[in-house]
Parts: structure tokens; C-alpha cells; sequence
């Protein structure tokens, strides 16, 4: 054994490749009989076996996948390549940790996987931003840092799943505590959900915040509502405004046919916004597009002024 192999990280079995890249087991098998990647080894019990720097590109091409790109264009191209689309399909996200101003902290609490340290530390600054600025100006930070870690390898995804977990835990707390009374709500009634191809749901908890603020009453559905099914929530709901995020990773192409089928099946009454980083584009006739979080306060308070001049005064 030389000392070049000595220093050469272990192998790893496909069942820990499965877990940390986050692809199935069979997706590894038919990726290297029709792209010849992975290029696993074979140790003496003739089970595969992955060196280890391929796992990292197998992380970047999940993530590539996972936002809607053909693995026939991407599994044979370059590391190097892989990262560079990734930065440009997620909108880019921070480098390092250091450039946010939380995300250090977090990445320390997810590394002990101290959840109710994490939990503790995200509703201490909830409490001492308020849930505008939180939501607006210090989240952001902090699921950059988490998505840039797990892109670099650092992170596992079961540690990317608890910042989720504590962070709705977090946020939705102060959502309903400053839905519980009902003071001040009134008209826009907003229905908010995300298509059946828009798994993320922290963009849309952070939307409903935002419509929160501004005095709105809200229902959220959670994440994946088939078409049908948001179009005849909206009018059991008597919602207003359908509320739809879409995040970086929801191909472009899936957002637009989407809107157009809602846009055909929800009542005119019914205004629809789209928002996040993947409505980022030209919306179908009828949907209007909410470019960021802090636009969302004026969108409310241009529909009162729609709705004070056709009908009188917004009842509450």
C-alpha cells in the first residue's frame, strides 16, 4: 500500500451513498449503465463501492434534478460545470457561511444537531427583529447558508430537514399568535398554497407572515394542492387573492402551465399573485407577479383601493 492510498478516504457502500446524496439506489444503478456515472468499484464481496469524491458531484446533480434539469444533459459533464449551473439555476446562493450574518451560528447548532438550540436561537431573533424584519432581512440569510452548506457537502440532508422543521415551528408560532385574537383583519382573504410540482413551503410560510402584517385574514393549505383542489378551496374559502410561491427550483415551463391551468379554473373574482424566486418571469393574463416579500403590503393595499373604488369601503 502506497502512502498516497493510505491517505485516500474510505469507500462507501451504495446504502450510505443512498443517504447522503439523497438518490435512490436504483437511480445510482441506471445512471451507471447509461451515462457510466457513478463509477463505482468492486470490493471483494463484489458489492459496489463509491470513492468518495464522487459523492459530491452526486449531491450537485441531485440538486440539479431536483430543479427539474434531464440527467441525460448533466451526469456527464464536469464537476466544476455542475456547480457553476447550480449557482446559476438557485438564483446563487452564499459562498460561505461568514457572509450571512446568522448562518454561522445556525450551521453550529445543525453540526451538534441541537434542535432545541436551533429552535431557541431562530425565535430569539424572530423576537428581536420583529416577524417583518425576520422574515424579510434575516431568514433569507439563513436558508442560504443552510443550502449553500449541503451543496458543499457539509451538511447532511437530514440536518437540512431539521433547520425546516424548527424554523416552521418557529414562524408559524408567531403567525398564529398574531392571527389568534383577529383583531384588525380584514378583507383581501387570502388562500395561499403551492402547485403539486412545489414541494418548499418556507417561502410560502414567509409570504403568509407578510399578508398577516398587513391585516389579512389567511388560510394556508400547505404545499402541493392539485389544481382542481385550489380552485374549489378558494371558493369555499370566499377567498380573494390565491397566493402562490414557487421557489428557484420549480422549472419555468411547470410554473407557467400552472398559473394558466388555475388561471382557467378560478372565478374571476378571484385575483391570483405569484411569487418567489420562480415566478421571477412573464405571469399568463389574469395572474399578477409579486416580485419579493416586501411587495406584498402594497399589493394589499392596492386591492383595498380597487375594492373601496367599485364597492364602497372593504367590510371587515
Amino acid at each position: 500500500m502506497t502512502i498516497e492510498d493510505a491517505a485516500e478516504p474510505p469507500a462507501l457502500g451504495i446504502a450510505a451513498v443512498e443517504r447522503a446524496s439523497g438518490l435512490p439506489k436504483d437511480t445510482l444503478r441506471a445512471w451507471e449503465r447509461r451515462y457510466g456515472f457513478p463509477n463505482p468499484r468492486r470490493d471483494r464481496n463484489d458489492e459496489r463501492t463509491y470513492p468518495a469524491d464522487q459523492l459530491a458531484k452526486l449531491r450537485l446533480l441531485r440538486r440539479l434534478v431536483d430543479a427539474g434539469h434531464r440527467p441525460g444533459r448533466i451526469v456527464g459533464r464536469p464537476e466544476a460545470e455542475l456547480a457553476v449551473l447550480l449557482r446559476e439555476t438557485e438564483g446563487g446562493l452564499v459562498p460561505a457561511p461568514a457572509d450571512t450574518p446568522h448562518g454561522a451560528t445556525v450551521l453550529t447548532l445543525l453540526g451538534a444537531y441541537d434542535a432545541s438550540g436551533l429552535r431557541s436561537h431562530i425565535n430569539a431573533l424572530l423576537l428581536r427583529s420583529g416577524l417583518g424584519a425576520f422574515v424579510t432581512e434575516v431568514a433569507p440569510g439563513m436558508m442560504n447558508a443552510v443550502g449553500a452548506a449541503w451543496a458543499r457537502g457539509e451538511l447532511e440532508i437530514h440536518q437540512e430537514h431539521l433547520f425546516t422543521e424548527q424554523f416552521t415551528t418557529v414562524l408559524r408560532s408567531a403567525i398564529n399568535a398574531a392571527l389568534a385574537s383577529g383583531e384588525g383583519l380584514r378583507r383581501p382573504a387570502v388562500l395561499l398554497t403551492t402547485v403539486p410540482q412545489e414541494p418548499h413551503s418556507l417561502g410560502l410560510l414567509m409570504a403568509e407572515s407578510m399578508f398577516v402584517l398587513a391585516g389579512c385574514p389567511c388560510i394556508s393549505l400547505g404545499v402541493q394542492t392539485p389544481i382542481p383542489d385550489i380552485a374549489a378551496a378558494a371558493r369555499a374559502h370566499r377567498a380573494d387573492v390565491l397566493a402562490l410561491s414557487f421557489s428557484g427550483l420549480a422549472p419555468p415551463a411547470q410554473v407557467l402551465a400552472a398559473l394558466a391551468d388555475l388561471r382557467a379554473l378560478a372565478g374571476p373574482e378571484v385575483e391570483i399573485w405569484a411569487g418567489g424566486a420562480g415566478a421571477a418571469l412573464r405571469p399568463p393574463a389574469g395572474v399578477a407577479l409579486i416580485p419579493d416579500l416586501t411587495a406584498i403590503a402594497p399589493a394589499v393595499a392596492a386591492w383595498r383601493g380597487r375594492a373601496a373604488a367599485t364597492s364602497g369601503p372593504t367590510p371587515d
